[in-house]
């Protein structure tokens, strides 16, 4: 389908999005935490049922999965995230999240949409209408699948193990789409290599406590993690390849409460990024005999215990897709489209297409004014931005959602064109 016929189709469909602005001010003022998403997703089950979708509900928690059948042709499965952080919003937006709610362990945390997923539920919500009203332009089955905790990277698999794809027609091609911190109206999208595989891991060391007078009659899980910490920074200088990507950061480290008490265990929590699955194999398996060996070099008793706690794997686009995406973009974004590099950020998006054997391709757009990210470009002070996970990230409304329903809807349209299948 050529640019033009693609402005004009879009053009003339595009929903009014002064209503999809205030739906996205509600559901920023109104964040919801990994596995609680029950009034985003209400919203969202009550606007396609209104749209005329085929919608099924509660899969895999609070995830929505909707059908429209519209004739003969492929099958392209749309998804966004509707999870919310445990974080404190910090923007000063007027309709910045007050909101304080009990995480998974019962613990009240503040709650912010400092991710952008709020913009990727109201930008899905927004195509499907644009789609609907377009159908006489395109052939094929079109499915929205809004998922919840894409933060614990524990959503997709959640949706899947509860018979998400015995709900829907199998997908040809699964897309997504993340605002992220660029310049708001840009869109980029790359083949291969896009977001890294992600691993955390709890590592549990059990010493021998005592008073703090009296270290030569204890085993001190403190000096035993701390050398842990420092020597697991050697996994990526010395043990990885130095044209692979690997990270291995320490995110929590707790033990004891008194300065005077050598406690009897610690508590430590890593994370690791990778993205060649041998380069990821190594990394675990030398944390894995580092934790062990210096155990066992303090005269530690008691195994270390180290729990998986979450795991995604790669993200790497379709090659072929992410090709025609980019050139389908390029025209349809002209100066607004830009080249992808790859981020050591991470998703659980490509389980959804995985599990159904089919190719995926995601895509970023950008939320940053367009006249701070040229002011911070010309003073060299992009490193200042707030970005993504910040309790600064505040997307501006415009041209970020325009931006974000366009490449929804240019895509679905792209891979969907009635005149392939005539």
């Amino acid at each position: 389908m050529e640019a033009h016929s693609l402005s004009t189709i879009i053009e003339s469909h595009r929903p009014d999005l002064e209503y999809y602005e205030r739906i996205y001010r509600e559901i920023h003022a109104s964040p919801e935490l990994s596995g609680q998403e029950k009034q985003t997703s209400t919203t969202v089950e009550n606007h396609l049922r209104d749209l005329g979708f085929e919608v099924h509900a509660r899969i895999g928690g609070y995830g929505v999965a909707a059908t429209l059948n519209n004739g003969s042709g492929a099958t392209i499965l749309l998804r966004a995230d509707m999870d919310a952080l445990p974080m404190k919003e910090k923007t000063g937006l007027p309709y910045a999240s007050q909101r304080v709610a009990k995480d998974a362990d019962g613990n009240e945390r503040p709650v912010a949409h400092a991710c952008g997923h709020d913009f990727h539920v109201v930008s899905l919500m927004a195509s499907a209408a644009l789609m609907c009203s377009a159908r006489h332009e395109w052939s094929g089955s079109l499915v929205c699948v809004f998922q919840p905790a894409e933060e614990t990277l524990s959503g997709a698999q959640a949706m899947i193990d509860d018979g998400l794809l015995d709900k829907i027609p199998k997908p040809d091609l699964v897309l997504a789409q993340h605002v992220m911190r660029m310049r708001a109206g840009q869109v980029s999208v790359r083949s291969g290599r896009f977001l890294t595989a992600a691993d955390s891991f709890e590592i549990r060391i059990t010493g021998q406590g005592g008073h703090a007078s009296t270290p030569d009659i204890c085993i001190d899980p403190v000096v035993i993690g701390a050398a842990i910490v420092l020597r697991l920074q050697t996994i990526v200088s010395r043990e990885v390849n130095p044209h692979d990507l690997a990270i291995v950061s320490c995110g929590s480290i707790n033990a004891g409460y008194n300065a005077n008490t050598i406690p009897d265990k610690c508590i430590i929590r890593i994370n690791v990024r990778t993205y060649d699955p041998k380069t990821r194999k190594r990394v675990i398996e030398s944390i894995e005999r580092i934790v062990k060996a210096e155990c066992l070099a303090s005269g530690v008793t008691e195994k270390p215990v180290i729990c998986s706690l979450t795991s995604a794997p790669a993200t790497v686009n379709d090659d072929e897709a992410a090709t025609a995406l980019g050139k389908v973009f390029s025209s349809y974004f002209q100066e607004e489209f830009v080249e992808g590099e790859p981020t050591t950020a991470s998703e659980d998006f490509s389980l959804l297409a995985t599990a159904a054997n089919a190719p995926y391709v995601m895509w970023t757009f950008g939320g940053i004014d367009e006249r701070t990210w040229d002011e911070a470009v010309q003073n060299d002070t992009l490193h200042k931005l707030g970005g993504n996970h910040s309790p600064y990230f505040a997307p501006v409304l415009e041209p970020t959602l325009k931006t974000g329903v366009d490449a929804m809807s240019v895509s679905a349209l792209h891979f969907l064109q009635r005149h392939s299948r005539e």
